[in-house]
Order: C-alpha cells, then structure tokens, then sequence
C-alpha cells in the first residue's frame, strides 16, 4: 500500500486535533443559526403527511429524538426524521459558490450521536461545525458534475459530511475517521427521478444520508476497514459520481484548514422554494408594489444562467402547470407568479390547492426565459425580469444577489423571526419553541443532549 497521506486522511487528521476552542466565533455562529434554522422547520413539518409516513414507516423504537413527534426512535431513526423535517419544505439553507443544502443531513447526525452516546452540547457543536465544512468543501471538488451525472449531491455529499458530524461528536481519531469516510462511500446514493414529478423522494435524502452518516461513523469507529484511497483510487467516489469531471479539485478538502472556513459562507433562506428562484421573486414583489396589475402585462422574459435550466425552467409546459405544491417550489414560473400576488414564497404559498388557482397559473403561464451566456451562476444568485406590458412599454428590474446570502445575509433577529414562524406554522406552543430557541443558542453549555425529549411533543 502507498505510503502516501491521502485526501480523507489529511482532512481526517485535521479535523481530529479539532476542540470547540480551536473554531473561529463566525463560523461558531453560522453553526448555531444553522441549528436554529433546522430546529423551526423540523416543527414546521411535523404534521405534514410525509412526516407522518417517514415516522409510521421506521421500524426501530430507541431512547433518540424527532424534533416534535412523539415517539422516541433509535439514532438512524432520529437522524433520518429530523434530516427529512428540516428539508421537506425546502425551506432550509444553502451554500453560495456550490449550491447544496448543509445542515439537513449534518445536524440530525450530530444531535443523535450525541443523544445516543451521552456527548456533551460542546462535542455536538464541535460535530455541526465540522460536517458543514465538510459539505461545503467536497462539493466543491467536482462542481455540477454530480448532478450532470443524474445524482443529488445533497445525498450523496451529505453521507459524506454526516460522517463527519456524527464522527467528530463521537470523537473518532483520524485513523477512525479515515475508515468512516471510506465507509461513506459505498452507502452515498439519490437519483435526481424526482424531479419528474415533484416525488418525496427529494425529502428522503438528506435524511437517509444523516443515518448513514451516522452508520458510517459508528463502523469507523469500530475500525472496520474501508479504503483510505475513497476519493483518489481507480473506483473512487467521484469516479463513480462524476464520472464526466476528469480533474477532481481535492485542494478544496486539503488547502486552507483552519485557515479558511467554507461554511461561513452558507445562506439561509427567507422563502419556501429552490433557493435559486429567490432573486426573481425578489423582482416580482418590487413590480406588484409598484402598481403593476397582472392582467395589463403581456410577457415576461427573464435572463437565466444554463445552469438553472434543467432543474426550474424545463420542461416549461410542466412548469407552468405544476402538478402538487411540492412540485410549484420548483417551477420558476409559478414562484414568481405567486411572489407578485402575495408578496412572498412562504409555507402558505405551496399548498396543492394553491397550484390551482387560475389567477396565478394565468400569470404563471406569461412567464419563459432566455439563456444569459453572462450570468455569475454558481458564484452569484442574480434575478432579471424584462416585463412587457399589453400597452407596449417595458419594464426592467434586477436583484444583483440573494437576500440571505453573503451580501445580504439574514441576521440571527431574522432567523429568529423565521423560527417563530415556522413554530406557529407547525401548530406548537409558542412557550415550547422559545424553550427549544434557548436549547438551540445555548447547546455548547448542555453536558448532554438529554434535554431533547422535552420535545418529543
């Protein structure tokens, strides 16, 4: 065997000589609001009808929690409800530069290793802020080759960053960690099929790569061997994910640690839907709010990057037509369309009776793009909408980013803000969310997470 360090041992050997001391105050704080986001949108969801199959359909009972359901679940159960609550509604967050949600499948990991094992708030933590970093940096190895290839790296990247969570929570040494990642590997999977129809599946999988993630981890930590060349051997995990990107950039996991740390750059999102619709609804609330009246406009063209066609733009006839809620979030057509009328792109926004309302789909059916050659996706979210009105005139507007990014970002007041929404959205009792709020901001002070089964509720 190569004597040669590889890519999963240098990262694993960084990140096992890591303590809650050695982590900078802003990426402690992106970790936190990362949690508290997850926290409101697993309560958000816990009466949908997805939550209530995901639940029903997991056989192992445990001493572990799903943030507002009853019943206590063993780890990979609690990993895998929390990790479908946090994304189901497509509220959680994002990363700009390499678009992928972080914290659905790191968060769960961590909070249930540790529930699980009897770890301390500050190993949690510790575990969060690693596996974001972990997220952020592998997917920017080989960027859009893995959903080119038919897969959502949300599952497959996500394995790998909640074996990080769960393995630095657990405290796996590097040759522990080595393994774990090597372990991930062969338990990544997700196809991208939903998208056909607006499938659950898309929930499922930052959830099944939470409970893998732990799965992984706890193997690792048994030493089970598994291949420390998981990222740059001849049947490697980016061979097998993106096996149309012939240089994968693995300066992304080793360059800079400690130095520079990635998921300080995560976004959160202040609507319901894919994150990057956002600057276009951005553009259609600035029209309604200037007196604009929908039956007086006659076509919308709006200039988006290549990269955003496949996913929110085609097949447009469908876009147009979106068959479920579900589905609409992901219609850049219909979120503009129901931006402009109610002003927002929230939960109350994408019900399936909504999809239904001709007022909207006649809006909605105005709306086609054009390919801009220019466009700063991935690095930059922007929205254009050239509206032309039955009179003739034109009207243009632009927002050069995504409110809750790096050049906006949300603050911890308008997380909070979302939090209480999304805590009254899932029919809880305000004084149990602003006990779960302080759980949240104040984790890194708990001497375990035995706290969490108040909130079996």
């Amino acid at each position: 065997m190569s004597k040669d360090v590889t890519v999963s041992e240098q990262f694993s050997e960084f990140i096992a000589g890591l303590s809650l001391a050695d982590i900078p105050a802003p990426a402690r704080t992106i970790a936190i609001n990362d949690l508290i986001d997850m926290a409101g949108l697993c309560i958000a969801a816990r009466q949908s009808e997805y939550m209530e199959k995901v639940i029903a359909g997991w056989d192992g009972d445990g001493a572990c929690t799903a943030i507002g359901h009853s019943r206590a679940l063993d780890a990979a159960g609690a990993a895998i409800a929390n990790g479908v609550g946090t994304h189901g509604e497509d509220f959680d967050d994002t990363l700009e530069g390499a678009p992928i949600r972080v914290g659905a499948m790191v968060i769960p990991a961590a909070l249930a290793a540790a529930e699980r094992f009897g770890r301390s708030g500050a190993d949690a933590l510790l575990g969060i802020t690693c596996g974001l970093e972990a997220v952020c940096r592998f997917n920017h190895v080989a960027p859009a080759a893995i959903h080119h290839a038919g897969f959502h790296p949300v599952s497959v990247i996500g394995t790998l960053g909640a074996t990080v969570g769960a393995g630095v929570t657990l405290g796996l040494s590097a040759r522990q960690m080595t393994m774990a990642l090597g372990i991930a590997g062969s338990l990544a999977s997700g196809i991208l099929e939903y998208l056909t129809d607006g499938a659950w599946t898309k929930r499922l999988h930052p959830g099944w790569a939470a409970q893998s993630g732990l799965r992984a981890a706890l193997w690792g930590r048994q030493e089970y061997f598994a291949p420390r060349t998981v990222f740059e051997g001849g049947h490697s995990f980016f061979h097998a994910f993106a096996p149309g990107f012939e240089n994968p950039r693995y300066e992304y996991v080793t360059e800079g640690l400690g130095r520079e740390w990635f998921m300080e750059k995560i976004a959160f999102k202040p609507y319901a839907c894919g994150t990057m619709i956002h600057p276009y609804i951005d553009c259609m609330v600035r029209l309604a709010a200037e007196g604009v009246q929908a039956d007086d406009i006659d076509t919308i063209i709006c200039e988006a990057g290549e990269g955003l066609v496949d996913r929110l733009w085609e097949p447009l006839a469908d876009k147009h037509d979106p068959p479920s809620g579900y589905a609409a979030k992901f219609s850049m057509p219909f979120c503009m369309a129901v931006g402009f009328f109610d002003g927002d792109a929230g939960l109350n926004q994408f019900t399936d009776e909504r999809v239904r309302d001709e007022k909207v789909l006649r809006l909605c059916r105005k709306i086609s793009y054009v390919i801009d050659p220019e466009n700063e996706y991935p690095d930059n979210y922007t929205g254009h909408i050239k509206v032309t009105m039955k009179d003739g005139s034109v009207i243009e507007r632009r927002q050069p980013h995504m409110r809750g990014g790096q050049r906006e970002p949300l603050s911890r007041e308008d997380l909070i803000a979302k939090f209480h929404g999304n805590i009254a959205y899932g029919g809880w009792p305000a004084e149990m969310g602003e006990t779960l709020l302080d759980f949240c901001v104040t984790i890194a002070d708990a001497p375990d997470l035995s706290k969490l089964k108040i909130f079996r509720v």
